[in-house]
């Protein structure tokens, strides 16, 4: 049963007004809102928001998180600003559904050491200088390609319809539990040859990336976050166990919000 709540809400004016709504009626509606413990997580605000809240609260996989949205875009807030009144009493009534979503692990080998990330959406991988990068992208250890290119980007299932869609990558339906490859202006000659698609590879599967010991300082953006590594030796991803808990409403439907999010006008 859930009782207690955390609301995540963006500064600007739009959030903080619906962030006000939300909590008076959440009041009303018998919740208490507390800030260290917490049955259900709620960001308020657009995508960024949500992805503030999972990391804030360190991907916990023993709470609920959901979103509503106030702002733009909001493929990740699956709650509408006129939503709220029954979204309320689904959480009340326990009606919703709850899709577990794998997180993305990520570690870093560099001059300094090893850095882990976990990433909801992607990562991207590209050189220092934004130059072109040389990487060699295994999978469980065999050789998939010599990339050449601006850049490459590894996305969950979750993350395919965010920056990966602006490469060309494909959509996931995001309760698979999959990565995504996805080349970004990858070089193709009569010296070089990249795949030009993506490969989609199932979770619990180790993807490798070497650079080439000429280009090894490396910018990495995790979920939007850059992060600059000199000497960069290897990078490791993958999907393995941990899942996090997202709040569906009862009529959730992936393809209708695909429709809804980037076909409709």
């Amino acid at each position: 049963m859930i009782k207690k709540i955390k609301l995540f809400i963006n500064n600007n004016e739009q959030a903080i007004k619906m962030g006000e709504m939300l909590t008076e009626k959440l009041i009303q509606n018998g919740f208490i809102l507390d800030e260290l413990e917490f049955d259900l997580a709620v960001a308020v605000g657009g995508d960024g928001a949500f992805l503030r809240m999972i990391k804030e609260t360190n991907f916990n996989s023993d709470v609920l998180y959901v979103g509503i949205n106030a702002g733009t875009l909001g493929f990740l807030q699956e709650i509408k600003g006129d939503q709220i009144d029954a979204f309320i009493e689904e959480v009340k009534a326990r009606a919703f559904k709850v899709e577990e979503i794998g997180i993305q692990e990520t570690i870093i080998h560099h001059a300094s050491g090893t850095s882990r990330f976990f990433s909801l959406n992607e990562i991207v991988i590209r050189e220092q200088d934004l130059k072109v990068v040389k990487l060699d992208i295994e999978i469980e250890g065999d050789l998939l390609e010599r990339f050449i290119g601006d850049g490459l980007l590894v996305a969950t299932s979750s993350g395919s319809t965010a920056y990966n869609l602006s490469f060309g990558g494909s959509i996931v339906y995001n309760t698979f539990t999959s990565l995504q490859i996805t080349p970004i202006a990858p070089i193709n000659s009569k010296v070089y040859r990249s795949l030009l698609n993506s490969v989609i590879i199932p979770d619990k599967k180790v993807v490798t990336i070497l650079p080439d010991e000429e280009k090894r300082d490396l910018i990495l953006t995790i979920d939007g976050e850059n992060h600059f590594y000199p000497s960069v030796t290897k990078v490791e991803t993958k999907i393995e166990n941990k899942k996090i808990k997202f709040v569906r409403l009862s009529h959730y439907n992936f393809p209708q919000k695909i429709n809804e999010k980037l076909l409709m006008n």
